[in-house]
């Protein structure tokens, strides 16, 4: 059972090292988690070469770990706000390096969905891990950094993924790169265990006015289903850059691997700079879904223009990275959304289910868009992956219409 933390004035020195400390610490491990999503995708055209398989094949795996990690991230909610989020924590860790462990010695398709299955197992709770961590431990007032600070972090772990997949690979091998991975994820999991104090988290009890019945009872309000609806819609264009944008590049206008390959990382270092405006964008508005629309709406219209194939391959990469930008602004805005629509002591529960939204679009998208780059379509795949994620505006608007009287 985990106790109470200790609460400190906002204006003390003291609670500013704490903040900073917490901040930095769940942020290094969402930036692993984040780093773990791609174990897998970035190898896929090792694995088309060595393997044999199809695109729609290699799509199964990212719909088999997002599966599970939705699923999971649901349940595991239920679970943090039952017994706090640290031991669930370290849990995570310890499966990400049995997946890289399986990984480095795969022989077949099977083994590769079993490196699926256990990965997604392992992301499933980082997100109501992470949030109730913020929320609980962080100053009210430095949330909106915070916010900031762990959208960032993710797209750190994202960029940094490919440059080392990219870099150890072409010097190692793909199987000795798995293994660095494990020894990645060891060296972090030794660092939080070691830090372990900073990231207790107590239990609330439930709010019965804010969240009356049962602990299912948030599911009945409406404003949690829209916010499911945007990560569902946003994050299906998400999963087309990440899976499927080095394969774009390259059959589009002749990109090499490796250029292709920084132009991902261009993406999501572009993302994390995104990320860091819109911390302050975040802290000095209460109007956080029309932040999210905007941005949203501008990186569709730059990926609707990379997919039309005019602009030729260096200006595509530039727009694509710009792409990143453009919604990295809108992340910090996006989770102050989503705080506005938690009832008391449900953190985990409402952060689980929501963000399962973002595992559901990841799963669900490279089926669709697999699909389509299978019969050749790149173009396609990209003017359908922004004409999704325009959707996801709608869904943004839709959770302001039903937070404004709180968030006024």
């Amino acid at each position: 059972m985990t106790t109470a933390t200790r609460d400190l004035p906002t204006d003390s020195p003291v609670a500013w090292r704490q903040d900073a400390r917490v901040i930095g610490l769940v942020g290094l491990a969402h930036g692993s988690s984040h780093f773990g999503h791609l174990i897998l995708p970035l190898l896929f055209p090792v694995f088309l070469k060595e393997f044999g398989f199809s695109y729609s094949e290699l799509g199964l795996l990212m719909t088999v770990f997002f599966a599970i990690s939705g699923m999971g991230q649901a349940c595991s909610g239920f679970v943090v706000d039952r017994i706090g989020a640290r031991p669930l924590l370290f849990t995570s860790f310890g499966l990400f390096i049995t997946a890289c462990l399986l990984a480095s010695a795969a022989q077949s398709y099977a083994s590769l969905v079993l490196v699926a299955a256990l990965a997604g197992a392992a992301n499933a709770p980082f997100h109501p891990i992470d949030f109730t961590i913020l929320n609980q431990r962080v100053s009210a007032a430095r949330l909106g950094y915070a916010f900031s600070a762990h959208g960032l972090s993710g797209n750190l772990g994202w960029a940094t993924a490919p440059v080392f997949f990219a870099g150890l690979g072409s010097v190692l091998g793909w199987r000795q790169t798995y293994l660095a991975a494990a020894a990645f994820f060891a060296v972090v999991l030794l660092v939080l265990v070691l830090q372990r104090e900073h990231l207790q988290t107590r239990v609330l009890a439930r709010n019965p006015v804010a969240d009356p019945g049962h602990a299912m009872a948030f599911m009945k309000l409406p404003v949690v289903w829209w916010c499911f609806a945007f990560f569902f819609l946003s994050t299906m264009t998400l999963a087309v850059v990440q899976g499927f944008a080095v394969s774009i590049l390259k059959a589009m206008h002749g990109v090499g691997f490796e250029a292709a390959t920084l132009t991902l990382s261009a993406y999501m270092l572009c993302g994390a700079l995104g990320v860091f405006v819109g911390g302050f964008v975040a802290a000095r508005t209460v109007h956080s879904d029309r932040v999210v629309a905007l941005t949203m709406a501008a990186g569709s219209l730059l990926l609707a223009l990379c997919g039309t194939g005019w602009l030729g391959a260096t200006p595509t990469m530039v727009v694509l990275a710009a792409t990143g930008f453009a919604v990295g602004i809108g992340g910090p805005s996006r989770d102050m959304m989503i705080k506005r629509a938690t009832p008391q002591g449900a953190t985990g529960r409402v952060y689980g289910l929501v963000y399962s939204g973002l595992d559901t679009g990841f799963a669900v998208s490279p089926l669709v868009f697999g699909a389509l780059m299978d019969r050749g379509w790149y173009s396609a795949t990209l003017l359908g992956a922004s004409a999704v994620l325009m959707l996801s505006v709608g869904a943004a608007l839709g959770v302001g219409r039903r937070t404004a009287p709180a968030a006024g």
